[in-house]
């Protein structure tokens, strides 16, 4: 009886443990090919709070951004 619900239970830990790095690594590769923000939209962003940015900018905005991804 024990036994059987300690495998359960064992089951369930090494599923989610699998299912979190399965997840994360799909949406890993999913958002380095599908990035959210690209520069078009962060030379949009610094626009519209009433600044031009340089291209020098706006690639180090970029820099940060995939560097946490």
């Amino acid at each position: 009886m024990w036994g059987d619900i300690l495998l359960v239970v064992i089951g369930l830990v090494i599923g989610l443990v699998i299912g979190f790095f399965l997840s994360r690594h799909v949406m890993k590769k999913y958002m380095k090919k599908n990035p959210p923000i690209n520069e078009k939209m962060i030379e949009a962003m610094m626009s519209s709070m009433g600044r031009k940015p340089s291209q020098k900018q706006v690639r180090q905005v970029m820099n940060q951004m995939n560097r946490y991804m």
